[in-house]
């Protein structure tokens, strides 16, 4: 997720940039950049960090004029945060420039055949190449260029384009990542999204897949890729500029719930292989023969991320044969583990800066482990101290509880067991096409598990009420519950404890009594009839039950107070569908609690102090 904006106009474009750029700086703040045509020259700018580095680059190295330009501020997908992978991008002459959100997929085959004929690269990014490209197919007439461009792209893109030789006109174009154009007055913007625009119009268009506008200071003209004009519909936006940053939502924390179709997209983009039976992780140093050598498997993690750990460990061991653990860092780190070179240690966190989890990678490395990270920040310090790390790409998540950086950890857990078990010969060709399959239809059933926020509204609510709150489940439905009584200790600061259902006997039981909430989780089918009757257990001493229950399974019972079904998936991926609920469930009885919810009391994103 980045955040872009474009201005073709009678103004000066740089101020109206910079404005724009301020105002996304929520999608994206690892660099930032602008490019303004100026006298038939394209000026750029660009400054690893937040936007106040590129205007001190700015105030040192001032941009005379210029009455269109694009920019850009950047949330890393390839290439670390740094000055040259910072957007814009150029090609070789300086004659075109490009600004982009989303992932190439096809971007080192691409660069490959383009440095056989000649271009010479200077970033690490995938977007780089669709400025050589657009060297190599323009003609005299940008449109025509950017089609022929386009047409070579695989993967997810917004882009906006400008060059030198056609110094008042951009050209935007959409492909699943989000593009609207504004419309004024001798003036017309594009931006990734809405807030951007706010202060110069309320009168957009929002750019579907596959449609390209061209932009110019007296008009906008929509097309598809083929050239066909679009009639698009006005929007009039009457959200006021906090809205419109959160995207209607009245919180962080929903709008990033309701993210996570996207996010679950951009996670698995490219890394499916099309034959069906294959992962492919660009740049995983890891090879079969290594993977073969391993005795077992550590993932180390705190607090959400130990959760998502948690299900990895199980998917670790089923896929790929190997023992497998998960380890809360800050006690991994102090009791001299057990790990040598046949040992795999992934370090998981949404930062890559929790300092627990560094000190725990550096405790492995020192005793020889081979060291890998699951993390969401590129570039991040957990990033640059493994051999080897897998992007989550869930983009920016602003609110302090985490939510789709836990589900794309997820799905990358489950990429990651697939892989292994591939490589060491432990999963065959049958089970690898059906999970795989599965993880493509993730996206689509998020969605469908997400419509039924509306409905889960008035029974987190009545959670708002509760002093104590127990979830239960067996297997990866116990990690599901860890992770949604997590979620609400976080957010509504209601004291809530997960138990594995078989445990219940055991001593918790005792703490039913009459009306006490118990949310139960029930998605394995060999495991389903087990949590059934633990239901009945609670219920027979006046437990008010709500279930999440896949739905192919039955209902656990006519005592059940509240069902909630989520669509059927492999088993071993329920986990992600299971947990939107309860994310919604709390964020319902933290906002009847009148909860700060997107910074909740005594908690910080990132937790880089012991």
């Amino acid at each position: 997720m980045c955040g872009i904006v474009g201005y073709a106009g009678r103004r000066q474009a740089l101020p109206i940039l910079l404005d724009g750029l301020r105002r996304l700086e929520y999608r994206g703040y690892d660099s930032a950049g602008v490019a303004v045509l100026n006298n038939g020259t394209v000026e750029v700018r660009r400054a690893a960090g937040r936007l106040e580095n590129l205007v001190e680059r700015l105030a040192q190295d001032p941009i005379p004029g210029g009455q269109v330009g694009i920019g850009h501020t950047r949330w890393a997908t390839h290439g670390r945060p740094s000055d040259v992978n910072a957007h814009p991008h150029c090609d070789c002459s300086g004659q075109f420039a490009v600004v982009h959100n989303g992932i190439i997929e096809n971007h080192a085959a691409l660069r490959r055949r383009l440095e056989d004929t000649g271009h010479r690269f200077t970033s690490e990014t995938d977007t780089e190449v669709i400025a050589h490209l657009l060297e190599a197919e323009y003609d005299g007439d940008l449109a025509e260029a950017v089609r022929r461009v386009v047409a070579q792209l695989e993967g997810a893109f917004a882009l906006v384009i400008a060059t030198r030789r056609e110094p008042g006109r951009i050209v935007a174009v959409r492909q699943e990542s989000p593009l609207i154009v504004g419309l004024g007055r001798d003036e017309n913007f594009v931006a990734s999204d809405i807030p951007a625009l706010l202060p110069y119009t309320r009168r957009i268009h929002v750019l579907e897949n596959g449609e390209m506008a061209d932009i110019r200071a007296d008009r906008v003209t929509v097309t598809d890729w083929n050239g066909k004009p679009v009639q698009k519909a006005f929007i009039d936006v009457t959200w006021d500029a906090d809205a419109a940053e959160k995207g209607g939502y009245p919180h962080f924390m929903l709008k990033e719930i309701h993210e996570q179709p996207q996010a679950l997209a951009d996670a698995l983009r490219g890394r499916l292989d099309p034959d069906g039976a294959r992962v492919v992780f660009e740049d995983l140093s890891l090879t079969p023969e290594d993977a073969r050598r391993l005795r077992q498997v550590y993932f180390v993690a705190c607090g959400t991320a130990y959760h998502a750990s948690l299900a990895a460990a199980l998917l670790t061991e089923r896929l790929a044969g190997v023992p497998a653990r998960a380890e809360i860092a800050s006690e991994f780190r102090y009791r001299d583990p057990l790990v040598d070179e046949h040992t795999l240690v992934v370090a998981v966190s949404q930062s890559g800066e929790t300092i627990d989890t560094l000190s725990a990678l550096r405790a492995a490395r020192e005793r020889g482990a081979r060291l890998l990270g699951i993390v969401n920040v590129v570039g991040s310090s957990i990033a640059r101290d493994c051999g080897d790390v897998i992007y989550t790409r869930a983009g920016p998540e602003i609110s302090v509880a985490s939510t789709k950086a836990y589900t794309t950890q997820l799905a990358v857990a489950a990429l990651l067991a697939v892989y292994l078990g591939r490589a060491r010969g432990t999963l065959g060709d049958h089970q690898a096409r059906e999970l795989l399959a599965g993880l493509r239809d993730l996206p689509e059933l998020a969605r469908e598990t997400l419509d039924q926020a509306g409905e889960l509204r008035p029974v987190g609510e009545a959670l708002a009420q509760a002093r104590d709150l127990y979830y239960l489940g067996r297997g990866l439905d116990w990690v599901t519950g860890m992770e949604g009584q997590l979620k609400i200790k976080e957010i509504a600061y209601i004291h809530a404890e997960a138990y594995p259902a078989g445990e219940l006997k055991h001593g918790p039981l005792a703490l039913i009594e009459d009306g006490s909430p118990v949310v139960v989780v029930s998605t394995q089918p060999d495991l389903h009839r087990k949590t059934a009757s633990n239901v009945q257990e609670v219920k027979a001493r006046g437990a008010r039950v709500i279930a999440v229950v896949r739905e192919d399974l039955d209902d656990l019972g006519a005592e059940v107070d509240h069902l909630i079904r989520i669509p059927r998936v492999h088993p071993f991926l329920t986990p992600v569908l299971a947990v939107m609920p309860l994310q919604l469930l709390a964020y319902y009885a933290a906002a009847a609690r009148g909860a700060d919810i997107d910074k909740p009391r005594n908690l910080a994103k990132s937790v880089t102090v012991e």
